[in-house]
């Protein structure tokens, strides 16, 4: 496909989204069922423009004076991936799959900065009603922390110690340029292209394949170390999904031990057994989600492990389109369950174990705020000393702005290269 028409699936996808309510990932698989002419690269980079016009909605529509795909996608294409305006509209001219061409306003617009009363929410890309909640966790910094949310995530793995090495899967994927994460210890990264830039495929590689690594964000990663999980503990992963954090503390406690891990959901916990398999992570029982699964737990676990269902506004920069759809109703949902998760898992610990707290948001609600009202309400809890925990984890001091008010580690791509995670260590009185 040539550019111009790569231009308008981008626009036909976007105009899918919006009609449809549906998420982006279904969008553009229906389009390429649609339109199986299209090679890898033109899907690529359809989903690149797509992706890049949702993570900055709010400003693009507004130096455009206009939210139509149309005019988001071609703001893409000029502000984001440095297209000259007036090749692309000579090229439009030659092609029959070509969007409508930018009108001379249009140029001016979309060449120019944005207004000086732009509001200050629509500069950080973030939905209006949450500027206040943003505000509130990073200070005078929040509109940099909504920006740095706008860009493109890097790829990210983490090594398997129980089967390899980090320089072993860094020379296994060296056609994709990895280089080693700048925090956690067994990460290795690639970066973000520009552009129509490709994610390389690493699942196929032997490398994938034998359980030398899985695909995991380094904030994850780091969450995962600060959980401390040592060998010989009884852990329980409550919330366990698909297991990519239960794999990480099989890990880091050397099979040595016991991992309860647990969810609710049996089809978000199923692709957990392929994965433990594969890993070679032996010292994990799955527990099903049936009555009393449990019961034989309660009060005898070193440590609880809560990665809680929340708003996901830490994975803005991978699922873009949630950011426009999340409302204060699904807010207050999230934080009724988490206070409701931490109930039911502080009781399985015992004297001196340590609760670990963990969401993929950087909203206080669900962060600093969920903690307190914890505390008020088990007064035998209080944080750990977060930066003691982070010297120990990676043998450094915690970067700056990371330590919240509460007691917790916020991680963002600002501040850490990762995405949206926050992490506090409850524990509980011997």
């Amino acid at each position: 496909m040539r550019l111009p028409g790569r231009l308008s699936a981008a626009i036909a996808v976007l105009t899918d989204v919006e009609t449809r309510k549906r998420p982006v990932s279904e969008a553009l698989k229906a389009w390429g069922i649609a339109n199986r002419f299209a090679g890898a690269g033109d899907r690529a980079a359809i989903g690149n423009l797509v992706y890049d016009a949702l993570r900055r909605r709010a400003s693009h529509a507004a130096l455009m004076a206009d939210d139509s795909p149309r005019a988001l996608v071609l703001a893409v294409a000029i502000r984001d991936w440095a297209m000259d305006p007036a090749a692309l509209n000579e090229s439009f001219a030659t092609d029959d799959h070509a969007p409508a061409p930018l009108s001379v306003e249009e140029i001016a617009r979309v060449t120019g900065p944005l207004p000086e009363d732009t509001p200050a929410y629509i500069r950080a890309d973030v939905p209006e009603w949450l500027a206040a909640s943003l505000e509130r966790a990073f200070g005078e910094n929040w509109i940099a922390e909504g920006g740095a949310m706008a860009g493109r995530p890097s790829l990210d793995l983490r090594t398997n110690a129980l089967k390899a090495q980090r320089d072993r899967v860094l020379k296994s994927l060296d056609r994709f340029h990895p280089v080693p994460t700048a925090i956690a210890a067994l990460g290795v990264t690639m970066p973000a292209g520009p552009g129509d830039a490709r994610t390389p495929n690493v699942t196929t590689d032997e490398g994938y394949l034998k359980g030398w690594f899985e695909v995991q964000d380094q904030g994850s990663q780091i969450v995962a170390a600060l959980a401390g999980a040592a060998p010989g503990d009884q852990v329980l992963d409550l919330c366990a999904g698909a297991g990519g954090k239960t794999l990480a503390l099989a890990a880091a406690m050397g099979n040595k031990g016991q991992i309860f891990a647990y969810d609710s959901d049996r089809n978000r916990l199923a692709p957990i057994y392929d994965r433990l398999k594969r890993n070679g992570a032996r010292n994990v029982q799955v527990r099903a989600p049936l009555p009393g699964a449990l019961d034989d737990l309660v009060g005898k676990m070193d440590r609880v492990i809560i990665d809680a269902p929340c708003t996901g506004t830490g994975t803005w920069r991978r699922r873009p389109d949630t950011k426009w759809k999340l409302s204060p109703e699904l807010l207050a949902q999230r934080v009724a369950e988490q206070a409701a998760i931490l109930a039911e898992g502080q009781r399985f610990l015992k004297p001196g174990g340590a609760l670990v707290y963990i969401t993929c948001s950087i909203l206080p609600e669900e962060n600093d705020d969920q903690v307190a009202t914890f505390i008020a309400a088990h007064p035998g809890f209080g944080s750990a000393d977060a930066s003691a925990l982070w010297q120990t984890a990676f043998g450094s001091a915690a970067p700056a702005g990371t330590l919240t008010a509460g007691g917790g580690i916020a991680l963002t791509p600002r501040l850490t290269a990762t995405d949206g995670f926050y992490v506090n260590i409850l524990r509980r009185a011997a």
